[in-house]
């Protein structure tokens, strides 16, 4: 897949896709957007990919909104943003209904729109030297389109303080904020990520996307609006080709056939 401002590595079933503008950390463009979106689709239906790592090129995991392309918006119409920001949104909802699981590689700095970015992934694996910032209040505008993602993530109370204060967090404070579910060493970063994705590979694809449904559909909603749905996806699954493989798999003491 070519693009202009990331790459796509497919192997051993995992997508490595790589925010690849390292002069400017990464820093997103209308381009950059519309590549991200066009990959996302594309993987989300390759039943060759069962896992899709997001990370960034160099030093940086993304610095936010490219500074060129600011100065450009400043004299956009009210139309005219619009429609740029409708692309920021649809490229976070892309990332969070993505149906194979998506893990943040955290390698370095991660502001504004990065943060939102590592908010929509399902996990975030985060280096210690991480920084983390939603400092759009400094700028005077706000993390708007990337606000479903964060909230979700980290609760209001969390995300209050964060909106408001455009604090910096440390890979170390991001975990425990909740921004990101694991920090560690620089070193370890790689190792780290590899192991979750081993995890996330042992599992059946179809039990995750369902799984990744029930996480979209359940919280917030009241139990007797809810049990009949989640009474019908435990019941599919038992019934599908994957289900049945996989409790068969499970008495016959070996691995699955999506995990060998």
């Amino acid at each position: 897949m070519p693009y202009e401002t990331i790459t796509v590595e497919i192997r051993d079933r995992v997508a490595r896709v790589t925010l690849n503008r390292p002069d400017v950390h990464n820093a997103f463009n209308i381009q950059m957007l519309l590549d991200l979106l066009d990959a996302l689709g594309k993987l989300g239906t390759d039943e060759g990919v069962r896992v899709v790592v997001l990370t960034g090129a160099g030093k940086s995991f993304c610095a936010g909104a490219d500074l060129q392309w600011m100065r450009e918006i400043i004299n956009y119409s009210y139309e005219q943003n619009l429609e740029e920001s409708n692309t920021v949104a649809d490229l976070m909802e892309a990332i969070y209904l993505c149906p194979k699981p998506t893990v943040a590689r955290v390698n370095g700095a991660a502001i504004g729109g990065g943060t939102g970015l590592v908010a929509a992934c399902d996990v975030a694996v985060a280096a210690e030297s991480a920084k983390l910032s939603l400092s759009e209040v400094k700028l005077g505008l706000v993390p708007a389109c990337i606000s479903p993602y964060v909230i979700r993530r980290v609760g209001e109370s969390r995300s209050r303080e964060l909106f408001l204060t455009g604090e910096r967090l440390t890979g170390a404070r991001a975990a425990e904020y909740g921004l990101v579910n694991r920090v560690v060493s620089d070193d370890d970063l790689d190792a780290a990520v590899d192991e979750l994705v081993e995890k996330l590979i042992t599992s059946g694809p179809e039990a995750i996307a369902m799984c990744k449904e029930l996480l979209r559909r359940v919280p917030g909603r009241p139990i007797s609006e809810i049990k009949g749905y989640t009474a019908e996806c435990i019941a599919k699954m038992r019934i599908s080709d994957e289900g049945q493989e996989g409790m068969a798999a499970f008495f016959e003491k070996r691995k699955p056939k999506w995990a060998e």
